[in-house]
């Protein structure tokens, strides 16, 4: 192999790890975090689509409705919490049936207000020349924005009062109650922020992809297996297993087809969930 052709494989692989990251971010903290089997996660992702759609042609700049994005979607995560969640924690038969009508009805409404048929955005930027291969600079940013948004769940969950506060409510809501902790109003948080790292990740793929009502549900299933693949170490997991299956997919695709490179993951998966009930993870003393 030559030296572009490497580098545009190299890239290429990054930019398919970072997608699995920014898809499965905002599950690996409502699922991954507070155990909270969430259905309707690929349709905060379309929310955050639709969010970019509605403000580009109210005429705001694409990289601003990027940033109120994820403000929408939290806002929407922190009702729903409040109104439908908040009655279902500790019960999770309900709160799957819960959620997986609640991703009816918001592709239902998405359908109502926005019509069916597949809406395109255009993709920002341009492309950079590497030696016979054309990168698309919009691949570039989705790999930053990927580290970053990690950095910025680590950080919220590690280095401020609310990440403390969340985690001990979380893991052992008794003790934090009994401390003085506001367990129901760090729960509705948590669920929020959730959500709205979700709305950044549809409205990052918003470029890339149709956006369409149902194209939660081409996601959805990729966000769940890494969040699984990764087991219990919310962060660090999330990203081992993203980085594995994203490897996985694009080098699979890339010497063969698209299709064997899916069924390349989905075998990878559940090999290790064979050999690793607990995951990736799964004996590692980190919880993030």
């Amino acid at each position: 192999m030559q030296a572009d052709q490497i580098v545009s494989l190299l890239i290429s692989v990054l930019f398919s790890v970072s997608t699995l990251v920014i898809i499965a971010l905002g599950l690996a903290v409502i699922f991954g975090m507070m155990r909270i089997i969430n259905l309707a996660h690929g349709e905060f992702l379309m929310l955050g689509a639709f969010a970019v759609l509605a403000a580009t042609r109210a005429g705001l700049a694409i990289w601003a409705a990027m940033l109120l994005a994820p403000l929408v979607v939290g806002v929407i995560g922190l009702v729903i919490e409040r109104l439908v969640i908040r009655h279902l924690y500790g019960r999770i038969l309900d709160t799957m049936l819960a959620t997986w009508g609640l991703s009816l009805v918001l592709t239902q409404l998405a359908t109502i207000i926005f019509g069916p048929a597949t809406q395109g955005i255009a993709t920002p930027l341009g492309s950079v020349q590497i030696g016979a291969y054309s990168i698309a600079q919009y691949s570039l940013l989705l790999i930053v924005v990927a580290i970053l948004l990690l950095a910025l769940t680590y950080l919220v969950f590690t280095r401020t009062r609310y990440g403390l506060m969340a985690q001990a409510a979380t893991q052992l809501p008794e003790m934090a109650a009994a401390l003085g902790i506001d367990v129901q109003r760090m729960n509705m948080v948590t669920f929020a922020f959730g959500s709205a790292l979700a709305g950044a990740g549809g409205a990052l793929l918003a470029p890339i992809s149709g956006v369409v009502p149902t194209m939660g549900v081409a996601f959805v299933a990729k966000a769940f297996m890494t969040v699984i693949v990764g087991g219990q170490a919310l962060l660090v997991g999330s990203t081992a297993a993203a980085g594995l299956l994203g490897t996985v997919d694009n080098v699979v695709s890339y010497l063969t087809t698209p299709f064997l490179g899916q069924g390349a993951v989905l075998v990878v998966a559940i090999v290790l969930l064979r050999l690793l009930p607990q995951g990736l993870s799964g004996r590692w003393k980190r919880q993030l």
